[in-house]
């Protein structure tokens, strides 16, 4: 598996990223992700900030730690792995704002495009359904 947590600094990720706007809106989905884990964040492979953590099993019986929730900035987007299956998901996303989905990910380009009240509605749900799943 290629997505393990690492070691590097998320503060130092954070202050990688070139663009001041992306890496203000990386602080406030981290502080959303942080509140609804109560868990620091941490880095996963070299671009996955996750917060908390979940044992994940296989259909074959392999175990694997992994996060409740994270998020990556990328190229075209911002991209937070939510899930697919918490409560509320359809009527959640209906309401808040330009975005994109597919499976377990949520595409934002930038956050001024959503509502941020929606969106820790949709951060807190998911850490919700993804503890329970772990339970």
């Amino acid at each position: 598996m290629k997505t393990k947590a690492t070691a590097t600094s998320v503060t130092a990720f954070f202050s990688g990223i070139k663009d001041e706007n992306v890496r203000r809106d990386c602080r406030v989905v981290a502080r959303l992700m942080a509140q609804a884990t109560k868990s620091k964040a941490k880095m996963w492979s070299s671009s996955i900030v996750g917060f908390g953590e979940r044992t994940i099993t296989y259909a074959d019986g392999r175990e694997w730690p992994w996060m409740l929730i994270a998020f990556s900035p990328r190229k075209a987007n911002l991209t937070l792995y939510v899930g697919r299956n918490f409560d509320g998901r359809d009527a959640l996303l209906g309401k808040l704002g330009k975005h994109s989905a597919a499976g377990g990910c949520l595409y934002i380009k930038r956050l001024s495009d959503v509502d941020l009240s929606v969106l820790k509605k949709v951060v807190d749900a998911s850490v919700k359904r993804a503890k329970k799943a772990s339970a």
